[in-house]
């Protein structure tokens, strides 16, 4: 508490500081806040291709300081962009005057500098500047990493920036001082452009679908709900792009497939956050079984893209997602991990298992959710290499057809890594009426007291009876499939501005 009290203190001192410093700057005729800055090479760019003995090169970069170390007529600073950082060599003699309101510069504020590149005697390439200006006065300090000794001679590291739910709150500043976590956006934005890379080589249509929705559906959670003021209707916020993209399928399109933000009002933990990213696809005349070598060949693609490597360590494992991968049913599954047969049993024998195996469950939920929590609990920790679990109880899956040869289960698989799910995928239902009775059979478990039960859209029954074609359908949690590629440990640290308590 002192420790942060004192830095407090030091903040506020810091911030009048720097305001005074605006005001010289002000007086002295110099704008603080350009309106441009004409910038023609990166950090990265220039430390990997300069050479000893190469043509004299004149670069303008731009950046953020990120240290200075002044040495009366000259002085280092090494310059951030967004590829990385690079030094710069300033000296009175070069840039005369501007070297007058240089001395009013912090860390933090962002400056160009246009000059040459010449290696150091320490070794270090370097710009040497022959003009700067300021583009932006920071009027608050970066965090930065502070050492103190103890009465033992330990050296005691207090970073103010370390928090992680400040970084969340503020990611503006923890991009700048945390580059490995600029690094991770980055990969996310690499990711999505390798799934749309390989999905538009296969000729799937990228389209669109509404946000706001009169009736939620496609998934079995609690929707946001908004209202319509010129309409005066309900709206929700959708919780899947299922039901919709199902409707272009009985339009005529043989392949569509939408990146796209779904909203679930449900609890948050490491891999769930009310509001994420969801690819959804959906290819006629296909099945689940076709659909689980897509997802195989996708992901592996995907991860050599990223890495130039089909393998990622998390913790102490190493994942490989070569395919083929491991392929389990869902009631296989369960009596490998924990001994228990659950095929065929009533909901009171369930409940009786699941009390044995000490699982405390939720009163008003069905046979589907008791044999899914006992699933949750009993199986998906211990899988850890890519695998495939298959046929699931019918009870469970409402959008799912029913399996071809096993009574009672339905063609749906989830991929599971690290004993987490990211993705789930169909033979999709296409039957009116099968579709009908499953449909009034959730909105009994809703009269129940299930309230992540599915809700009644005649629309989109109404579509069916249409009729659609036989239909293979997907859905890849995108949040979690970057978790897995890029070594994060929680949903948050690959969201760039994660859902928060409002501040105090």
């Amino acid at each position: 508490m002192e420790q942060q009290e004192e830095y407090r203190e030091e903040l506020n001192e810091l911030m009048r500081r720097r305001r005074e410093e605006l005001e010289h700057l002000q007086r002295a005729g110099v704008n603080p806040y350009p309106y441009e800055f004409q910038r023609n090479s990166y950090a990265q760019e220039i430390l990997e291709k300069f050479k000893d003995g190469m043509p004299q090169w004149i670069v303008a970069i731009a950046g953020r300081i990120m240290s200075i170390r002044r040495m009366g007529k000259a002085s280092f600073c090494h310059i951030q962009d967004m590829t990385g950082k690079i030094q710069a060599y300033i000296r009175k003699d070069d840039i005369g005057e501007a070297y007058d309101y240089f001395k009013l510069l912090d860390i933090g504020d962002i400056i160009g500098i246009e000059g040459f590149i010449f290696r150091t005697k320490m070794g270090e390439v370097s710009v040497h500047a022959q003009k700067l200006e300021l583009l932006s006065k920071s009027l608050r300090p970066l965090p930065v990493v502070k050492e103190k000794t103890d009465e033992h001679g330990n050296k005691l590291t207090f970073d103010p920036f370390s928090d992680k739910e400040l970084r969340y709150r503020q990611r503006y500043v923890d991009l700048i001082v945390n580059p490995e976590v600029r690094n991770t956006f980055i990969k996310r934005t690499m990711i999505l452009r390798a799934m749309r890379k390989f999905l538009d080589e296969k000729n799937f249509l990228e389209v669109e679908t509404p946000a706001l929705q009169p009736i939620y559906g496609g998934a079995s959670a609690r929707p946001f709900q908004t209202h319509h003021n010129a309409l005066d209707i309900p709206l929700f916020l959708r919780i899947a792009d299922e039901l919709y993209l199902k409707r272009l399928i009985v339009g005529g399109f043989d392949g569509v497939y939408e990146i796209a933000k779904d909203f679930r009002n449900e609890g948050m933990d490491r891999t769930h956050s009310p509001e994420f990213t969801m690819m959804e696809l959906y290819v006629a005349y296909r099945d689940y079984k076709w659909m689980m070598e897509l997802v195989e060949q996708m992901v592996y693609s995907i991860a050599q893209a990223l890495n130039s490597n089909a393998k990622v360590k998390l913790g102490e494992n190493e994942i490989d997602f070569t395919p083929p991968w491991q392929r389990l049913t869902m009631f296989g599954a369960i009596e490998k991990y924990s001994g228990k047969q659950l095929r065929g049993k009533s909901e009171a024998e369930l409940r009786a298992v699941a009390k044995e195996l000490h699982i405390d469950l939720d009163p008003k939920i069905g046979v589907g959710k008791i044999i899914d929590e006992i699933f949750s609990v009993t199986v998906q920790p211990y899988l850890i290499q890519p695998t495939f679990i298959m046929d699931y109880p019918v009870e469970l899956s409402p959008l799912a057809k029913k399996h071809r040869s096993e009574e009672g289960l339905v063609e749906r698989f989830e991929g599971f890594v690290n004993g987490q799910e990211i993705c789930n995928a169909f033979s999709e239902l296409n039957d009116p009426l099968d579709q009908r009775a499953r449909f009034e059979e959730q909105v009994r478990l809703r009269e129940r007291g299930d309230d992540e039960a599915q809700t009644m859209d005649e629309d989109f029954l109404r579509a069916l009876e249409y009729g659609m074609p036989p239909t293979a359908g997907l859905g890849i949690g995108i949040d979690r499939l970057v978790m897995l590629l890029t070594q994060q440990e929680h949903i948050r640290d690959v969201i760039l501005f994660p859902q928060m308590r409002p501040e105090k």
